[in-house]
């Protein structure tokens, strides 16, 4: 059995006047984050760690933040488009072990949620995606409330 692991990380500054996307889900709060697509940390986090694990570069390389085609869109799309090109190269996803930094807002009450989200997007378990929620003591800009930040690993199986 051939497997192998991947690391993602992702991070948005937050502002005002737009919506925050976390792990495919809207969550309601004042700011929300800012990029080219719905900025969405986790998931952009999640689909490095996929493109690693199956030697395919990262999420800027596939989808530019210069495309006019990524401009404001979904990043549940990108992450299922990752999965296609994983899938396509002969792997299959295993698990996710996920974490996202923020002082605010809390987070904890959304994981299952974004948990359900996730795995119907990548057609997996929900047992096989882990999502954790912490905060950095109000050190770093995720302390300060400027930004969020993700981390992902995931293991692969090859499949194919």
């Amino acid at each position: 059995m051939k497997i192998r692991v991947g690391f993602g990380y992702d991070v948005h500054k937050l502002v005002e006047g737009r919506e925050l996307w976390l792990g495919g889900i809207r969550i309601d709060y004042s700011k929300g984050l800012l990029g080219h697509s719905d900025a969405d940390v986790l998931i952009h986090a999640i689909c490095d760690a996929l493109l690693g694990a199956a030697n395919l570069r990262d999420i800027g390389y596939q989808f530019p933040d210069t495309a006019a085609s990524t401009l404001n869109i979904d990043s549940k799309i990108l992450l299922r488009k990752t999965m296609d090109l994983v899938e396509k190269k002969g792997y299959g996803l295993v698990n996710i072990d996920a974490t996202v930094c923020a002082e605010q807002p809390k987070l904890n009450p959304h994981i299952p949620d974004m948990k359900t989200c996730l795995a119907k997007v990548l057609k997996v378990e929900e047992d096989d995606v882990s999502l954790k929620a912490t905060t950095t003591e109000h050190l770093g800009f995720t302390g300060r409330q400027e930004g969020i930040a993700a981390y992902a690993v995931v293991l692969l199986e090859k499949r194919v």
